[in-house]
């Protein structure tokens, strides 16, 4: 299939749009509606406008998106993957126990099923965003507070709070700069310091366009080193420990990354209308992609000059 569903929320609005697999063309928004929070409700009813049973698009949001689509209790809850029934309450079996019982049944009131299912887990890719901001969250968080490393990061980015530091709330800009900084490597312990040379293998290696023949080694000596480090194993984690063959072959193909640019496009249009949200500000944002997309726009019109 081409296209693939993205689906995100904000404050202000829930914004649904098609990217194309590949990243090749412009996005394409199908559904915008203003003061409206992510719910199972909504979610049916928007499933049902776009009339996604006839299309079967494949889905990529964030996981608490997904959840609501496979019809999952919210929250933190026992049994939160929708892929199998991981206990996210064993942590003493966390990093130990790869092979979970899998989901194979959808009963309300079951293993944490509060809702009829509104799409097919198979159509779900994994949002490799998502997870890396995950991998960093939870390592900042395992991170010694008195270290000169997580100081380093306080005055590294100034703009950000300290409990958005301490709880290692960044993202994708902020996550890229930390990558880039050699410094920060050389303050870290060497548990510390073994466990973030693996994240990076891992986003150099996996997550992105570039799959390394090795990629399950990577991956296996992230979660090693993880687990060194004292790191507590999330959702997103648990994915790699335990659905490592889930993911797509090439995330970068398939990245929820541009459907967070179209989501900080769509943040600039809305701030630009002051409220005053109806068709002519997507009309606008449909101009815009038509501009991007075109290259005639950027090219300069050469005049040819006359000297006598």
């Amino acid at each position: 299939m081409e296209w693939r569903l993205f689906i995100d929320g904000s404050k202000e609005s829930l914004k649904v749009v098609l990217l194309h697999n590949g990243n090749e063309k412009p996005s394409l928004p199908i559904a915008h509606a203003v003061n409206t929070k992510e719910s199972y409700e909504i979610m049916e009813a928007l499933l049902k406008l776009i009339k996604y049973n006839e299309f079967q698009w494949k889905i990529c949001a964030d996981l608490k998106v997904v959840g609501m689509l496979c019809g999952l209790q919210g929250g933190y809850t026992k049994n939160c993957c929708f892929l199998c029934l991981w206990d996210s309450r064993a942590d003493s079996q966390h990093y130990i126990q790869k092979k979970w019982e899998a989901r194979k049944r959808a009963v309300i009131g079951e293993n944490n099923i509060k809702y009829k299912p509104l799409v097919n887990k198979e159509n779900i890719i994994l949002p490799p965003l998502h997870i890396k901001l995950g991998l960093v969250k939870n390592f900042i968080k395992a991170l010694n507070k008195e270290s000169p490393a997580f100081n380093y990061l306080i005055g590294l980015f100034p703009a950000l709070s300290y409990a958005k530091i301490k709880e290692g709330v960044f993202a994708g800009p902020e996550i890229k700069t930390l990558l880039k900084d050699n410094k920060f490597t050389t303050l870290l312990s060497s548990k510390e310091a073994a466990a973030w040379k693996s994240f990076r293998l891992v986003v150099e290696n996996f997550l992105g366009n570039n799959k390394a023949e090795n990629y399950k080694t990577i991956v296996k000596n992230l979660l090693k080193n993880y687990k060194a480090m004292g790191v507590h194993m999330s959702l997103k984690i648990h994915f790699l420990d335990s659905h490592l063959d889930f993911f797509p072959e090439n995330l970068g193909a398939v990245s929820d990354e541009h459907g967070e640019r179209f989501h900080q496009q769509m943040k600039d249009i809305e701030r630009r209308y002051h409220g005053f949200w109806d068709t002519a500000m997507m009309g606008d944002y449909i101009w815009f992609l038509i501009r991007e997309s075109d290259n005639s726009f950027y090219k300069k019109q050469i005049r040819s000059q006359n000297y006598f």
